[in-house]
Formats: C-alpha cells, sequence, structure tokens
C-alpha cells in the first residue's frame, strides 16, 4: 500500500539528510517491514524460487543478490545452483538480483556484500534452490513417463530415463512448474560435484574485456546533471564561506547545493563540476578538530593503552606466568589510517521523481540503501529501487551509505537526476579510514624459549560506535579491534589482552580484513621476536604452538614446503613466514625479500597456503589470494594517512601510492584439499603479508620494523 508523504522544506530535508550519514539502525529496521518483489516470471518460464528461471530453450538464469565486487560472486553463485541443478554450464548465465528479503544475507539478515560471506553463507540455501528445481524437473519427467522418479537421473541440463531415454530441462519447464516445490531437497556428496571445485572462467570476464560490463560511474539517463562535492576535509566541519558566483560562472554549471556533508556543484558534465568546485574557494570551519595532528593521533593512541581495562580474553593468571618466567620480552607496535583507495571512484546516479527514488551505483548494502534513502527522499521503502552495478574495488568502503544519501538528496533538491562522483582527493580527505592503532606486547619465556605469559594491551578506534548499527556489548571490548589478536591460535597457558578505546577523531571504517589487517601484523611479528629470543626456527616456533591447530598447521607446513623453507634462498634474498586466520579461513604466506644499500625492500615471491575450506572455483581463490597480497603489500610499503592542521595531507595516487606493476612480486597459492565447511576468500590473503615481509627483513637485516609502512630510511641505517 502505497503512502502519501507531504513534500519536506529544504531545511527539513537537509536536518535528515545530517542525521542518517552517521547512523543507520532505523532503516535497516524500514528495510525488513517493506520489500519490493522480485518481477514475476513468465508464464513459460520454470522459476520455482527467487534464485534460478529455466526457459524452453534449456537457458538456465540465476539471479544473484550479492555486488560483485572482483571477488567472482557473479560465476560462484550459478555454479553453486548449476551444481545442484546438474544444468549444462554452457547455458547458465547470471543477472543481478533486485533487492528482496530472499536475496538477504543469512549471516547478516539484509541483502548486503562483506565479511568475507557470499558463499560460506548461501552455501547451503542457494544449493538446496538448485537441488530443489533438479528434484521438480525429475518429478515432471516421471509423471510424463510414468516412472518411478528413482528410475532417473540427470546430467547436464537433461532427465536421463531407463533405456537412455531424454528429455531436456527446457522441455519440462510447464510440467516442472505444477510440482510441489520441496521444504528440504537433498544435495550432492562433494565426490560427485562436477562444476563446484573445478577451475571455471569467470561469466562476467567477456563484459569486462568487451567494454559492455556497466560498473556505477557508466550509469546515465537522459536530463542527468553531474555533481562533484566539496567534502568536509573532516568529520564535523562545516563551511563558513564559498562563492557561490564563482562556481556558477564555470560554463555548464547550473547549480551550487550546500548539503549536510559539503557544498556540491551540478553541471552538465563532470570537468565542468570539478572546475565549479574548485572555484567554490570554500572556506571551513573545523570545530573541534581544527588542531589534528598526526602527533594527537598519536598522544590519543597512547592513551587509549593507558586505559586499556575492557579484557578482550584472560585465561591463567599473567601475574604467576610472568614470576614463573625465565626471562621477559617488550614490543610495541603501530599503524597508521588507511584510505580504501578504490580505482573507481565513488559514484551515484540517483533520481527522485515524486514518491519514488531510483538510484544506479555500485554499493555494497543494497538492502539497507532501500531503507535509508526512503527516509532521506520521505518516502515508503518500496517506493525506492536499487539498481546494483557492478563495483570497481570495494573493500568495505562501498558498505557505506553517504555517496547515496548525498546523490539522493541532490536529486531531491534540484529536482534532477543527478549523478554524484567523489572526486578522489575528497575522498580520500573525507573518507571512511582503516584505524590507527597501538599495541604493547609483554611475554614471558621459559627455560627452552616457549611463551608462559603474554599480556597485551590494544588502543585503536571503535568500527562498532561507527558503523551506526552494531553496538559495543557490555564488556566494553570492539570484537573488531582485537579480532585476530584476542583469539590468536597459539597456545600460551597465560593470557591477558586488554582493549582501550582511543578516538582521535577521523571516521573509521571497515577496510579490507578489518581489524585482522593490523592485529596479524602485531602478533606474527611478535611471535617471530620470541622465536628469535628463543633462538628457533620461526616456523617450527609457530608448529610448536599450534599443536591443537591443524588446520593452521597445514598451511604453514605447506607454505614452507612449496617455498623451499630450509633450503638457502636465492643470493641476497631472505625468507620470513606468518599464519593468519580469519574469516573462518587459514593462511600462511612465505615472503622472499631482499633490502638494498638504500634500504629499499624488493619482495621477490610470495609463497601462499590456503584453507577455505570446500571450495567453488580455485582459479576465483588464486586471485583473490593474489589480489589481497596486492593490497596488504600496498599498505606495508606504503599506506598512510597522516594529519596536520585538522586536514588530511594525502590527496591521490602520488602521495598515497599503491604497488606498481614492476613491483609486483611472482604469487604461487597452493590450496589445501577440505573437507570443513567453506570460509571466506575475498580478505584473508591479507593479513598475512605484512608480517611475513617484516619477519623476512629482520632476517635480511637483523631490524626489527615495528611500524607501518616500513621505514626504508631505517633500514638504510641498518
Amino acid at each position: 500500500m502505497d503512502v502519501s508523504v507531504e513534500s519536506p522544506g529544504r531545511r527539513a530535508l537537509l536536518k535528515g539528510g545530517a542525521a542518517l550519514t552517521v547512523s543507520f539502525a532505523l532503516p535497516l529496521a524500514a528495510t525488513r517491514a517493506a520489500l519490493a518483489q522480485p518481477a514475476a516470471a513468465q508464464s513459460n518460464t520454470f522459476a520455482p524460487n527467487a534464485w534460478l528461471r529455466i526457459t524452453p530453450d534449456n537457458k538456465v538464469t540465476v539471479v544473484c543478490g550479492s555486488a560483485e565486487m572482483g571477488q567472482g560472486v557473479l560465476t560462484a553463485i550459478p555454479m553453486m545452483v548449476a551444481e545442484e541443478l546438474d544444468a549444462d554450464w554452457a547455458l547458465v548465465s547470471v543477472e543481478q538480483a533486485p533487492v528482496d528479503a530472499a536475496y538477504n544475507n543469512p549471516m547478516f539478515g539484509m541483502q548486503a556484500t562483506g565479511g568475507s560471506t557470499t558463499v560460506r553463507a548461501h552455501w547451503t540455501p542457494v544449493r538446496q534452490a538448485g537441488a530443489a528445481a533438479r528434484q521438480m524437473l525429475v518429478a515432471a519427467a516421471a509423471r510424463q513417463w510414468g516412472v518411478d522418479a528413482a528410475s532417473l537421473r540427470t546430467e547436464r541440463g537433461q532427465v536421463i530415463g531407463p533405456g537412455g531415454r531424454k528429455a531436456s530441462y527446457g522441455s519440462l519447464v510447464e510440467a516442472a512448474a505444477k510440482e510441489p516445490v520441496p521444504e528440504k531437497p537433498a544435495l550432492k556428496d562433494r565426490k560427485d560435484f562436477r562444476i563446484m571445485g573445478k577451475p571455471t572462467r569467470r561469466l562476467d570476464s567477456a563484459a569486462k574485456i568487451n567494454g559492455s560490463a556497466k560498473f556505477g560511474i557508466d550509469a546515465r539517463v537522459d536530463g542527468m546533471l553531474v555533481a562533484v562535492m566539496a567534502r568536509a576535509p573532516i568529520a564535523g566541519a562545516k563551511p563558513k564561506a564559498f562563492d557561490e558566483a564563482k562556481a556558477k560562472a564555470v560554463k555548464g554549471v547550473r547549480k551550487v547545493i550546500a548539503i549536510p556533508s559539503g557544498v556540491a556543484v551540478l553541471a552538465d558534465g563532470y570537468w565542468a563540476a570539478k572546475q565549479g568546485r574548485d572555484a567554490l574557494g570554500i572556506e571551513w570551519d573545523l570545530g573541534d578538530h581544527a588542531d589534528l595532528s598526526s602527533d594527537k593521533v598519536s598522544s590519543t593512541l597512547e592513551a587509549g593503552l593507558q586505559n586499556a581495562t575492557a579484557i578482550a580474553r584472560e585465561t591463567g593468571n599473567v601475574k604467576d606466568g610472568a614470576a614463573t618466567s625465565a626471562r621477559t620480552l617488550s614490543a610495541q607496535y603501530d599503524v597508521p589510517y588507511l584510505a580504501h583507495a578504490c580505482m573507481e571512484p565513488l559514484n551515484c546516479l540517483a533520481w527522485v521523481r515524486g514518491d519514488e527514488v531510483t538510484i544506479w551505483a555500485g554499493t555494497q548494502s543494497q538492502g539497507p540503501s532501500q531503507g535509508i534513502l526512503s527516509q532521506v527522499a520521505q518516502v515508503t521503502p518500496a517506493k525506492v529501487k536499487v539498481n546494483t552495478l557492478l563495483l570497481g574495488g570495494g573493500f568495505g568502503r562501498r558498505f557505506a551509505p553517504d555517496f547515496t544519501i548525498d546523490a539522493t538528496l541532490l536529486s531531491k533538491l534540484s529536482g534532477s537526476p543527478v549523478k554524484l562522483i567523489y572526486a578522489r582527493e575528497d575522498d580520500m580527505a573525507a573518507g571512511y579510514y582503516r584505524p590507527a592503532s597501538r599495541v604493547r606486547f609483554e611475554a614471558g619465556l621459559d627455560e627452552q624459549g616457549r611463551p608462559r605469559m603474554l599480556r597485551a594491551e590494544v588502543a585503536t578506534p571503535s568500527i562498532m560506535a561507527a558503523s551506526g548499527f552494531m553496538k559495543i556489548p557490555e564488556n566494553g571490548v570492539d570484537s573488531m579491534a582485537v579480532e585476530g589478536l584476542a583469539d590468536h591460535l597459539y597456545d600460551i597457558a597465560h593470557q591477558r589482552i586488554a582493549y582501550g578505546r582511543a578516538e582521535p577523531g577521523p571516521q573509521v571504517w571497515f577496510w579490507r580484513s578489518v581489524g585482522h589487517s593490523q592485529n596479524a601484523f602485531f602478533i606474527e611479528s611478535f611471535i617471530d621476536e620470541l622465536a628469535h629470543a628463543a633462538k628457533a626456527d620461526p616456523l617450527k616456533y609457530r608448529l610448536a604452538l599450534l599443536e591443537q591447530h591443524p588446520r593452521a598447521r597445514g598451511v604453514l607446513t605447506l607454505a614452507a614446503e612449496k617455498a623451499g623453507w630450509g633450503r638457502p634462498a636465492p643470493k641476497g634474498r631472505h625468507r620470513g613466514i606468518a599464519m593468519a586466520e580469519s574469516f573462518g579461513s587459514f593462511v600462511a604466506e612465505v615472503a622472499e625479500v631482499s633490502v638494498g644499500q638504500d634500504g629499499a625492500i624488493k619482495v621477490h615471491r610470495v609463497t601462499a597456503a590456503v584453507d577455505c575450506g570446500q571450495t567453488v572455483n580455485p582459479q576465483t581463490i588464486a586471485r583473490q589470494i593474489e589480489g589481497a597480497i596486492v593490497y596488504g603489500l600496498s599498505a606495508a610499503l606504503y599506506g598512510r594517512i597522516s594529519f596536520k592542521d585538522g586536514r588530511v595531507e594525502q590527496s591521490n595516487f602520488h602521495d598515497y601510492p599503491v604497488l606498481r606493476l614492476n613491483e609486483m612480486p611472482k604469487v604461487d597459492v597452493h590450496i589445501v584439499q577440505s573437507g570443513e565447511a567453506p570460509g571466506g576468500i575475498g580478505e584473508p590473503g591479507t593479513p598475512p603479508i605484512a608480517p611475513a615481509v617484516a619477519n623476512a627483513i629482520f632476517a635480511a637485516t637483523g631490524k626489527r620494523l615495528r611500524q607501518l609502512p616500513f621505514d626504508a630510511e631505517a633500514l638504510k641505517r641498518a
């Protein structure tokens, strides 16, 4: 039922938009309450559930509810459906789903993509969708032929009966549609898989190669204006003054609109909008963050360490452990804020027409967007249509709603369809960052060098608090701040790991592998320090502490074996090893590194072993590990967001570099064959790379680098 809503005044609309930029807990509830239904299937189409359609020409269309940002879901979901359906893979295609509760991520309870969850969350329901359809097709054939369904089998899109009788799926669609939908169809044993587990070319590759694939930034509608914003340079900043006349004097500029997140210039095209934005000459009131600097970030983190009283893990008694240790070691590690640096700038095309809203965007959070934007435009959620386009990099950044909110506000206020593009400089300056973090370790070793005690205090901003839809539990521990550290796998009898929330001011957000990205660097570097203190081989030292964790031991052993651990490295190169469990998967990486006389670090080779349980597409797994290594190496070698006088010092790839082609190491990926439940793969390759390289640098120079990005000058002095 449609609900008419009186058009709000500009002031009320902007006030509502400001609230939505920092919280979207309420709109999530609205999303679940009213959801648009998928379009009805045609009468000659077999559509037993939301996930697939079969037409008389034998073509199978799989509908994918997750966003494709390079991680391969537009192939993985169809492979899972097609496996249980026994489809002919050559006749399978994929479409992006609308927003609908049928496509909710079971691990999130909403239609969203993140946390390396798509395959592991949909492992059962999506396969059941294919299995149910297959069972209905078999039942239809059995009824037509007058035989027992148990006597029939399926293969490559056909039902096969006694004596070799065959019926294509396309010929059975009308009859199958009349069969009851099984509630719990039987699933295949993995030994019978014909599609899953086999290297498979991605369904979206051809379109990306020939240019027909549509990313968010490709969206166009007639009459649209392009918007570029002067975004607030730090959270809470507000414009004091800007020259609207100068902006409008630029040819092609149509409007200048101030909204809570900044000042937007709307023009006929991007270049005019950008020139208009640059002409604004905007002056900012930086508010409480006018004195923000990297030194202030450091002092805030230090205060967080001093107040780290929220206990994330406590076993045994660290005082007793320290008292009975033969020696103790301590160390402090630091990492900076990081930007996501997506290659495709953030963008959204929004069109508010009366009580209807339509957006075209590469977003990781289609479901929440529907509820959020319904409140921005003050319409019912069912009146918001979200068209999910391909993402040119997400890494968690496109889970945030800010760019869709801003585009919708601008369309509502201007009365035109508006395509908003965040210039990289604006997004990097006022974007959502991976938190800066600091940890202080103390460990006690016995006479053999084995750790008896581990104490750690970690200080970092809270992503849970910043998210707007999660709450820090009563114990005060943000689980994302300590993940990978509080739940590390090493066998140490006495442990106390505490969290101190530290909030220097910048907005923080999910970044590829979230807390694991820094905490693996912390713990894996420190474990290496302990191994060195014990005069032990770093691999053997780890294995001895992981006797209760065969999967962790398995990836360490495999990576070491394939990397040639224990054998001499090529002249001038040294190896380091690290392991991390994250998102249900285990990854170990061995980095082969050289350090020049000028301190320059060269990573020549990375050998990775991954145990992600049962697999769908090994090609995707290898590519995701490779991509995660690139992402993590970029952060380890270069990544830093720093602050001075309330502003970010970086603006684009010239001063926020990423790994270049000539710097790319050779990467070997080895997948453990496993019958375990599937784990995630989009993020787990990132956490081990920084510590693996740091440990190799120590092996090469004897210098322990405890800060990211790595300091080449320190190595030059070494």
